[in-house]
Order: C-alpha cells, then sequence, then structure tokens
C-alpha cells in the first residue's frame, strides 16, 4: 500500500480545500472524501469510559449520537453509551456534540475533530450530525459495521480535523423494482447503504409495462391484476429466435402500511423517496388491470412479460387523467417529498397515431403532432401535482413537445436533455447512460452475469463530471446532482442488486460530494479497497472487480504482437502463464508487455487474487496488425480507427458489443486488407453475429478475393451463408480455404441478409437488416 504521506498528497492535488498536517503512522479511507481535510498525530481510543456527549435536549445530536453509541456497543462490547455534557465530562476523553449556528457548515455539513483527548461532531442540522457519524464511523475498524461483537484489540481512530459539505443537493440511486419485485426488508438495506455513503435520494421505480408494485386502495385491480405477470422471458432479449419463456408468474407489491414504514425509516437517514409512477408510456401493467385507460380497449391488454418499448400507451382520455390523479393522490400522501416522478420515457406514438379520439384532440388543441400531445398529457399532470403543492420530475422525453413549466428533467439520454434543460432555466438531475446505469457490465461480458448489455466499468463511473462544461455559470446553478440507476430486466434478486451497484454507486458517492476539480482514480481505488471489508461485515454481495486483469494489445515493427496487462489496485502483483496453464502466485509476476509470436492463451491472477482469474488468446495470423480500407462508406464510418478486425482479440461472446464493427441499416460491406507484402495465404476466416431479435443477421454471402497487386482480384470464394435463424444467439464463423494462393491484398465482400424476416414479436421485423463483423484472420 502505498505510504499515507503519498495517499494525501494526491489527495492534495485533487481537492482545492484540503489542508496539512503531521500523519506519521495514520490512514483516511473515507469515502466520498471530505472537503477540507487535515491529518493530525495521534490516534483516538475506545475506552469502558468513554461517553457520547450531547448538549441541551437537541433530538437531532440525540438521535445521531444513540446511532453511533449503538453500533459501537454493538461491534465493540463496550459500554458506550450517550448522556447529556457537564462541565466536568467536557474535560474527559468523550465524543463531544455540538450546535453550529453560523452557518459555517451548511444544510447537510458537519465538523468533526478528533484527537487522542477526545472527538468533537459539530454540525447545524440533523443531516449534518447524521453525516458526521458516517464519517467517524469509517475512521473507526471496518469490524464496527459488524452486527456481532468483534475481537478487534483496538478499537481507535486516526486524529484529523474535517469540515465537510456536499457539492451537489441531490445525490441519489434508482432502483427498479418493476421487472424484478425486490422484498421489503431489502429495500431498507438498499437505503442504509445509501445513506452510508451520504446519498440522499431514493428513487423508488414502482411501476412498469412489467408490474405495478404499489398498493392504490380506490384502483384494487393495480395489485390484484397489475402486480403479477404470467411468465418471464428466458435470457436476455436478444438471446433466443423465437423468445421462450420460462411459464412462471412473478409478483409482488408493497403495501401502504409496508411503504409508509419505509418511508419513515428512510426519514430517520435522512433519505427521501422519490416514487415514480409511469406515464403515459410504460404503463401496460395497469392498461391490464384497467384496459378502458388504453386506445384500444377491446385488445386485451396483458402484464408484460418481456422487456423492451411496448407500444401500447394510456389514452389521454378524461378518464385515464381521472385515474392519474386518484392514483397520484394516494401516492402523494404516502411519500412526503417535493418530487412525484412521472416518468415520461419511451412512448411510442402509434397508438395515439391510430386513435380517432387522438387525432379528433389533437385538432381541438391545434396540436401539431403526437409530441406535442405527450407535452399536453405531461403538462395536465404537472398542474395538478402543483395543485398539492409538490413538483413533478421526469426523464428527458418531457423536452419533447415543450416542457411543462416547473418540471425538472433526469438527463438520461446522454448530457444533451440536461444541457438544454438547464439553459430553459429548468432544475436537472444528470443520469447518463453511458456512465450512470448500473446495469451495464463492469468487466469482460463472457464472465459476468448477464445483463442488459454495454460495458462501464467503475474507473469510467468515476472519470464521470455532472455539471457540464458548455453551461455558463449561471446555468450550471441548475444542475441538482447526480443519480445511478439499475434497472432490473436481467437482475431477479437482491444479491444481484448489489453485485450490480456496490462498489459502482460508492464512486457516484464521491462525484455527488467532493468539491469541484480534478479527481484522482488511484487515490480512490486505494480507499476503495480498504472500504470494502465494511461491505464483508456487512455481508454486501459487492463486485470484486478492483483487482481484475485487463488487457490492451499493439503489433511492434518486427510483427510480434505485445499484450498489456493491467490492473486497477496498484499493490496487488500480476502473474500469467503462456503454457496453457492456470496462473498461480507461483507462475511470471508480470513486469512489461508479454510478446508473442504465435496464437496464445495468456492466462493470469492477481495476488491478493480476485474471484476472476483471466483468460484470453491472442490470434497472430499474417495480417494482424496490418491496415486495411472500405470501399463502403458506411462500414468506413463505424471503423474510424481501422483496428477491430486485424488486432489479433477475436470476439468471443454474442454478450460482448466491443469487438465488433457493426454496420446498419441493409448496407453490405467491403473492406480490402494489406499484407504489406506477397504471402502464401492458405485460408481466410471471418467471424460474424447473429442476434436476430436485434436485427443483428449473418451475412447473406461472404466472398474472399486475393491479389498481388491491388488492380485485379483472379483468386475468389465466394460462399452462400445458410445459418439457421431459429435458435440461440450466436457467433457464426465463414471459412475460405485457398490451400496454395499467394496475395499481397485480401478483398472480403459481405453481403447484407435484406430484411429481417417477419414476426410479430419481433420489433425489427421487416426492416433492413444490419451486419457485425469482426476479425479477419488470414493464414
Amino acid at each position: 500500500m502505498p505510504s499515507t504521506f503519498i495517499r494525501l498528497l494526491t489527495c492534495l492535488l485533487l481537492i482545492h480545500t484540503l489542508s496539512w498536517g503531521q500523519t506519521p503512522d495514520n490512514e483516511y479511507n473515507l469515502i466520498p472524501f471530505p472537503a477540507r481535510f487535515t491529518g493530525l498525530p495521534g490516534r483516538f481510543t475506545l475506552a469502558p469510559t468513554t461517553r457520547i456527549l450531547t448538549t441541551g435536549k437537541d433530538a437531532a445530536q440525540t438521535a445521531a449520537a444513540q446511532l453511533l453509541a449503538g453500533q459501537l456497543k454493538i461491534a465493540s462490547g463496550l459500554p458506550v453509551s450517550v448522556v447529556p455534557s457537564t462541565p466536568a465530562l467536557a474535560k474527559g476523553k468523550h465524543i463531544s456534540f455540538e450546535k453550529h449556528t453560523a452557518g459555517r457548515c451548511g444544510p447537510e455539513g458537519y465538523t468533526l475533530r478528533v484527537t487522542p483527548e477526545g472527538i468533537r461532531v459539530g454540525a447545524e442540522t440533523p443531516k449534518g450530525y447524521f453525516y458526521a457519524v458516517q464519517t467517524l464511523m469509517q475512521l473507526f475498524p471496518a469490524d464496527v459495521y459488524g452486527a456481532t461483537r468483534a475481537e478487534t484489540a483496538n478499537w481507535s481512530a486516526p486524529a484529523c480535523d474535517i469540515l465537510d459539505r456536499p457539492r451537489y443537493a441531490y445525490r441519489g440511486l434508482m432502483l427498479d423494482v418493476s421487472r424484478h419485485f425486490m422484498p421489503a426488508e431489502f429495500v431498507k438495506k438498499f437505503i442504509d447503504l445509501l445513506a452510508m455513503h451520504k446519498m440522499n435520494t431514493f428513487h423508488w421505480h414502482l411501476t412498469d409495462d412489467q408490474g405495478w408494485r404499489i398498493e392504490i386502495r380506490k384502483y384494487p385491480k393495480l395489485t390484484q391484476v397489475g402486480s403479477t405477470r404470467k411468465q418471464t422471458l428466458v435470457g436476455h432479449y436478444a438471446q433466443n429466435y423465437p423468445q421462450q419463456y420460462d411459464g412462471t408468474p412473478h409478483e409482488g407489491f408493497y403495501t401502504q402500511a409496508q411503504i409508509k414504514d419505509i418511508v419513515r425509516y428512510a426519514a430517520a437517514r435522512h433519505v427521501t423517496i422519490i416514487p415514480e409512477i409511469e406515464m403515459p408510456g410504460h404503463g401496460l401493467a395497469a392498461l391490464a388491470a384497467y384496459p378502458e385507460l388504453g386506445c384500444n380497449p377491446a385488445k386485451g391488454y396483458e402484464v408484460g412479460t418481456r422487456w423492451g418499448v411496448i407500444r401500447d400507451v394510456y389514452c389521454p382520455s378524461e378518464k385515464t387523467f381521472t385515474f392519474v390523479q386518484d392514483v397520484l393522490t394516494e401516492v402523494m400522501a404516502l411519500f412526503p417529498g417535493k418530487y412525484i416522478h412521472i416518468g415520461g420515457d419511451e412512448c411510442p406514438k402509434d397508438a395515439w397515431k391510430e386513435s380517432d379520439f387522438c387525432q379528433s384532440l389533437m385538432k381541438k388543441l391545434k396540436l401539431k403532432d403526437e409530441d406535442e400531445l405527450q407535452s399536453y398529457f405531461i403538462r395536465r399532470v404537472e398542474k395538478f401535482v402543483n395543485s398539492k403543492g409538490r413538483a413533478i420530475i421526469g426523464w428527458d422525453e418531457i423536452l419533447e413537445g415543450g416542457l411543462a413549466p416547473n418540471a425538472t428533467v433526469m438527463s438520461w439520454r446522454g448530457t444533451a436533455g440536461g444541457i438544454e434543460a438547464a439553459k430553459q432555466k429548468h432544475n436537472v438531475v444528470m443520469t447518463p447512460g453511458a456512465f450512470c446505469y448500473l446495469d451495464a457490465y463492469q468487466a469482460a461480458p463472457a464472465t459476468e452475469p448477464l445483463a442488459i448489455g454495454g460495458y462501464l466499468p467503475i474507473e469510467k463511473v468515476y472519470s464521470y463530471e455532472p455539471t457540464p462544461a458548455e453551461l455558463t455559470t449561471d446555468q450550471q446553478k441548475y444542475i441538482l446532482g447526480v443519480q445511478g440507476n439499475l434497472w432490473t430486466e436481467y437482475i431477479k434478486t437482491p444479491e444481484q442488486v448489489e453485485y450490480m451497484v456496490f462498489p459502482r454507486a460508492v464512486a457516484l458517492a464521491e462525484i455527488g460530494w467532493m468539491p469541484a476539480g480534478p479527481r484522482n482514480f488511484e487515490d480512490f481505488a486505494a480507499r476503495l479497497k480498504n472500504h470494502l471489508p465494511r461491505f464483508d461485515r456487512l455481508k454486501v454481495n459487492y463486485a470484486k472487480r478492483l483487482l481484475d486483469v485487463r488487457s490492451e494489445t499493439q503489433f511492434t515493427g518486427e510483427g510480434q504482437l505485445q499484450v498489456r496487462l493491467s490492473k486497477l489496485d496498484t499493490d496487488s502483483k500480476i502473474y500469467y502463464t503462456v503454457n496453457g496453464r492456470d496462473a498461480s502466485s507461483e507462475a511470471t509476476e508480470y513486469i512489461g508487455p508479454i510478446t508473442l509470436t504465435k496464437t496464445t492463451t495468456v492466462k493470469a491472477v492477481t495476488v491478493p487474487a480476485n474471484d476472476k482469474p483471466y483468460a484470453e488468446t491472442f490470434y497472430i495470423h499474417r495480417a494482424k496488425g496490418k491496415p486495411y480500407t472500405y470501399a463502403t462508406p458506411k462500414a468506413e464510418a463505424a471503423d474510424k480507427d481501422r483496428k477491430r478486425l486485424t488486432d489479433g482479440q477475436v470476439a468471443a461472446s454474442p454478450r460482448d458489443d466491443r469487438p465488433w464493427v457493426q454496420v446498419y441499416s441493409g448496407n453490405d460491406i467491403t473492406l480490402t486488407i494489406d499484407l504489406g507484402e506477397v504471402k502464401p495465404v492458405t485460408k481466410v476466416t471471418a467471424s460474424f453475429l447473429k442476434k436476430v431479435m436485434f436485427g443483428v443477421m449473418p451475412p447473406k454471402s461472404v466472398e474472399v478475393a486475393l491479389s498481388k497487386e491491388g488492380d485485379s482480384y483472379k483468386e475468389a470464394i465466394a460462399q452462400p451463408i445458410n445459418e439457421p435463424l431459429e435458435g440461440p444467439w450466436r457467433i457464426v464463423p465463414v471459412v475460405a480455404d485457398f490451400k496454395t494462393a499467394r496475395a499481397r491484398y485480401v478483398r472480403v465482400t459481405i453481403k447484407n441478409y435484406g430484411n429481417v424476416p417477419v414476426s410479430a414479436e419481433n420489433e425489427r421485423s421487416g426492416k433492413p437488416a444490419s451486419l457485425a463483423v469482426d476479425e479477419v484472420i488470414v493464414e
């Protein structure tokens, strides 16, 4: 582990307001790291005589003090208790709570001073005291988070001086319980983990096409019918063609009594809950319960059994608005916070375009298109919510057709929606999918539990800057904060939720708390490594990706392939093999790039070990690292770096989109590889992806042609592809066997399949197919 001096010096560079003190032997693994921090010499040690002192009749102090005392007593076994402060006790070695009134800390800030002579906690608000306790807990050994007495020999905390407050007022996490229901007790644990990291908002996604999870007494069918789907899609949305289902009902909802209990629980931890009731799209579960709310009641709506955008939506009728107002009235009675989330995302307009009622309504209201009809819907709902003293918040699609006057926007489709909303002087929560969607893979997809797709390692999460540089100083004040989101299409259990959320959410917590300025991931990773034992004590099933081995390749001028291995953790070591044997601490220690001259599988582990050893095969062939060009503009645009098809790394799983060159909308691909000189060519192999439900089809045919000069191609092998479309997604290899040919140029012509087969269940039915190709291996 780096020395404390180096660690704190790094923090000095990354935190503008950090001050310095003598820190001979202390470590401060605080997450999120404080705004102002000074390390001091020595330690404060708990003793049987230690008391927690409060002043006056301050209920906020007492609540925070009792929280601290209870956990210290459980973990240490020491008789720590909360007592009123007296002049005599104030002189002893105790933990003292003090009230600040001068505006020094702000609404969520606190001061914390730890010396060998005692600990002093100061704040102006209940939140401040609570967050001070969260920081103080992190200064004690990780065993303080245990549920039973620990045998830790030294219950002490390193000395320091902290003045802390958050950068953003909004720091949140969203949990989708509609796709897969999560038990009420787990929701409480989820809230505990938010609060532990000083996140103050729990966005609870309670309704969607696949399930209605909140009891509404005026509309009992919402839970009698809408909370249960008859079955669930098997595997990934694109995994099977045709899609398969498990035949098992999935159900669950929260009673109003349970919700009230969870709201109280969250409030005690200073977490505000924002309930989300989706509209006007993502409402199929409600339509199944009350078909008259849809544009085609005779259709026979059923609770959704598969994922994706479903085209049945609420009809903007007076009956629907009465329903929405009744539902939101009960929702607002349960949730006392300012915001009600009304969704507003992914609302297809097909049903509205086909509805005589909707077309007539548009003419009556003089609306030019269905986007303005959606805006009309949102504005009516907002007016009602505002009349109750609340405000709406919605996904950035609520910008379409004109934004409701007082709405707050959650910017998820990148940052453009948030930037536009801030320029219109609307409050914004930044939650772009590329940085904040925690349902993406966090390591090599082939080694991970099934997820929706994408790749979001923790270092990318940590790199996110929520306040867009495009905004002026005045516009930046509309950025309320940042939120991470977990959608649960492929996440069935609380344990899987924890795996996907933590520790990536910890990175978001620090982003939301720390002052603006450069951040140092290496320092964060070092603190995070020492934070993980706290998760162990709390029995959190977090992802152990910090020790994973990663790789990248480059070709040398001598035609060799160099493989560079890396990891996020700076303290562990990498050991590897290239002889097919499993790696261990007895293998070769990785010092620098591994040079390969033939196709080789590299296996590696970190020591201390992670839970997923690394293994990857690198293909050495005549086209490795060679340049190639496209004769098809769409392919050229899809592969700007011109490296993926000859980089020696071959796609290993249909789950992973990163290696593939994907070309959309029915286009062919023609590419030519320059081998540099005339060489023997005996075989050319290319890989193609089949994901019928995503419209990614195997090619109709592949032609491989050879040329010595590049002006004429005399030798060519054309192969029709007869890959059956039915069955699971897979990687389709195509091989052209030349036996004894010689060539400098290899031209590959790939003919698009055409149109996606017509199928009632496929959104891409009848549309032009896409192509996906990976490594072209020349032997």
